[in-house]
Formats: structure tokens, C-alpha cells, sequence
């Protein structure tokens, strides 16, 4: 009986060491984003690391994953829900699986500027998007910055007929679809990591994106236009895995919320600094040329994308449009 006991307590003795050694392990967090490091986004990410393992010391390791390394754009988000990977932080455009009312970011023309994004986005609707698709598994964080976007092409884009007929890389957003076919090109959903080569081989003419994006990509070296456009938004969501996130120890999810509005502040502050770095750096390499649009330019650029509006509105819902657009008045 005695041998029994000592047994069974040499037994839990062991169990019990190997929990307290098991609860010393770091909580992974594994931060996969499909972009280079000298972006917002991939300074957000840096700097999270950084002020995540300095502040909560061995009670987290952070592993950052840029440029597709570990996941690109069209598994990231399957990857966070089956817990392979803890935060992620997806163009605003890929959200429409999972609520309808996020599209509203990817209406053309709705913001005249990064401001008018920061007030929406700090607003009560654009706060109260974080938490819409919590029932779906995904608990938003933080929006954070990378700009407004410019057109690129071979040909010079200066009126809406010089869009017609070609074919432009869009995200797989189905607003993003109907704004090019508005003007009669013909849209291509391709990956994030596939663009360059897109333009390069001639599988699409053309694309948008934030100068960030069209540098550090260097798809101003295949492209022999960029039309500064300003015509849409390509923001993120930071956002994390609700099972994962609710389930940290209370302090550790209290500092990392600290830690996010802390860096959100950081990289929408940088953003715009990093976008007109990278316009410099594109002129400097003299392979492309940027173009200009005029106020009665860019009124037929926006006339002719204008009727995506409408087609969304009942999706979207016709309030929470209104609310973007009151923003630009403030």
C-alpha cells in the first residue's frame, strides 16, 4: 500500500514540476504580414516585438514574420483562425467574408485625406467595426495607417477613358472589382507577393498602392507611370484570434493592449513621413514618372468610380457611409 502511495506521489510530484516548468514557457506569438520591414505595417510589427519583450520580459516571445515568410495574403487568415499564427494584419479589403459592413473602406473617394481616415476610424462606427466579427472568431485590435493609394501603369492614366482595356491587380475585394470595371479595365485578383512579376511578365498593365508599397515592392522599376491618384485607402486591421486573445492571463492582455494603442499611435504617425520618403526615392530613381492630376481630372476620376457607391450601399449600409463621409468635414 505504502509502495502504492509513494508511487502515485513520486508520480504527481513529477506532474506537478512539469506544470510549474510548463507555465514558465513564453506565450508565442507568432506575427505573420505579407509586406517589407521598411513599411508602416513592417515597423509596427518591429516595434511591437521590441516593446512587447522589453516590458513583459520572458512572459512572451514575439516572432515577426515579414514579406509572405511564413503566410501569404490568402492564408493568413485561415492560418489565424486555426491558431497558427497569433496576430496578423490584413488590408481593410480582406474582410468581406466576415462582415460586409468593413467593404466600406474600399469605396472610392470617400476620404479627402488621412485625417478624415482618423477621425472615422477613431469614431464610434469605426470603433465599433473592431468588434464586429468577434461571433466569426477574429477580435480587432487597432487600424493602422499605410495611406492613400496611387495608380501605376505603362500608359499615362490622366483621364478615366486611359484605364480602359487594361488589366489592373486588385485585392480580393469585390468593390475593388467593380471600381475597375466602372472604367471598363478588367480587374485580376493576384496575391500581394505576386505583383511585381505580374507587371513585369505583362499578366496585368497596372495596379494601386500607397508609395510604400510601390517602392519597397520596386514596382516602380516595371512600371513606367504612377498617377498620384489619391483615390482609395489601404489601410489594415490589426487583429487577433478571440480564443487566443481571451484566453491570455489578464495581465499580459492588459500590456499588450497597452502595447498596441502605444505603436498604432507610432505607425500612423510615421506613415505619411514614409510615404513621401518613398515618392523621393521613386523620383530619384528616375524609372517612372509621376503624374499630377488636376482638380478637373481628378473630379472625372471620381464621377466615373462614383456608381461603386451606390451598388454597396445596401451591404455597407447607407448610415455608416454617410458617417465616412461627414469625417471629411471636420
Amino acid at each position: 500500500m505504502f509502495k502504492l502511495t509513494a508511487k502515485a506521489l513520486a508520480c504527481a510530484l513529477s506532474l506537478s514540476i512539469a506544470g510549474v516548468v510548463h507555465a514558465a514557457d513564453p506565450i508565442v506569438i507568432k506575427f505573420s504580414h505579407v509586406v517589407a520591414e521598411h513599411t508602416p505595417k513592417g515597423q509596427g510589427a518591429v516595434l511591437f516585438k521590441q516593446l512587447a519583450e522589453e516590458r513583459l520580459g520572458d512572459k512572451v516571445k514575439v516572432e515577426v514574420y515579414p514579406n509572405s515568410s511564413l503566410f501569404g495574403d490568402g492564408k493568413e487568415m485561415e492560418a489565424l483562425l486555426l491558431g497558427d499564427v497569433q496576430i496578423i494584419a490584413p488590408s481593410l479589403a480582406k474582410f468581406e467574408h466576415y462582415t460586409k459592413q468593413l467593404q466600406v473602406f474600399d469605396l472610392p473617394f470617400l476620404f479627402d485625406d488621412m485625417a478624415a481616415v482618423d477621425r472615422f476610424q477613431k469614431g464610434p462606427e469605426g470603433q465599433k467595426l473592431l468588434t464586429s466579427m468577434t461571433d466569426k472568431g477574429i477580435t480587432g485590435l487597432a487600424y493602422w495607417h499605410n495611406g492613400l493609394k496611387q495608380l501605376s501603369a505603362n500608359k499615362a492614366l490622366l483621364e478615366p477613358k486611359d484605364a480602359r482595356g487594361l488589366k489592373f491587380r486588385v485585392q480580393a475585394s469585390a468593390v475593388l472589382d467593380e471600381q475597375f470595371k466602372a472604367l471598363r479595365a478588367a480587374p485580376r485578383k493576384m496575391s500581394f507577393a505576386e505583383v511585381y512579376q505580374g507587371l513585369q511578365t505583362g499578366v496585368v498593365n497596372g495596379a494601386e498602392n500607397p508609395y510604400s508599397n510601390i517602392y519597397s515592392q520596386k514596382m516602380h522599376e516595371v512600371q513606367k507611370y504612377i498617377t498620384e491618384s489619391n483615390h482609395g485607402l489601404l489601410d489594415y486591421m490589426l487583429i487577433t484570434n478571440t480564443k487566443f486573445w481571451d484566453g491570455l492571463p489578464a495581465d499580459v492582455r492588459d500590456e499588450l493592449t497597452k502595447i498596441v494603442a502605444e505603436v498604432t499611435v507610432e505607425v500612423n504617425k510615421q506613415a505619411d513621413a514614409l510615404n513621401e520618403g518613398d515618392k523621393k526615392r521613386i523620383q530619384e530613381a528616375g524609372t517612372t514618372e509621376i503624374l499630377t492630376l488636376t482638380p478637373e481630372q481628378r473630379n472625372e476620376w471620381r464621377t466615373a468610380m462614383q456608381p461603386v457607391w451606390k451598388k454597396f450601399e445596401g451591404e455597407i449600409g447607407a448610415d455608416l457611409i454617410k458617417a465616412a463621409q461627414d469625417a471629411n468635414q471636420q
